[in-house]
């Protein structure tokens, strides 16, 4: 297993009780999936510096830090880009822990 970052920007149109909700529902999507959920860290709502499309100038970020097998990463970014509720997603490889000084 490696641990991995998903980055995730969710469109919920102006709903910010919402991203609660969006967020459990990305957590079970991943346990699901056969990841396991290290920390989830939600992040305020961003406007975009170049808007692609004028219906999405901001999004609210996340982020996640899970563990799981690399053919996990290829079924979830399947299933996200079916959920209306994320707008983008970005995994990487999470870097090492840096030792303390």
């Amino acid at each position: 297993m490696k641990k991995y970052e998903g980055l995730f920007i969710l469109n919920l149109a102006g709903r910010e009780e919402g991203v609660k909700d969006a967020l459990d529902k990305i957590s079970n999507d991943i346990t699901a999936t056969g990841g396991k959920i290290e920390t989830v860290q939600k992040m305020e709502r961003k406007p975009f510096a170049r808007i692609a499309d004028k219906r999405h100038s901001s999004g609210f970020y996340a982020n996640v830090i899970f563990d799981a097998t690399p053919d996990v990463i290829a079924q979830l970014q399947k299933k996200f880009s079916l959920n209306e509720e994320v707008f983008r997603v970005l995994f990487t490889i999470a870097p090492a822990p840096k030792a303390a000084k």
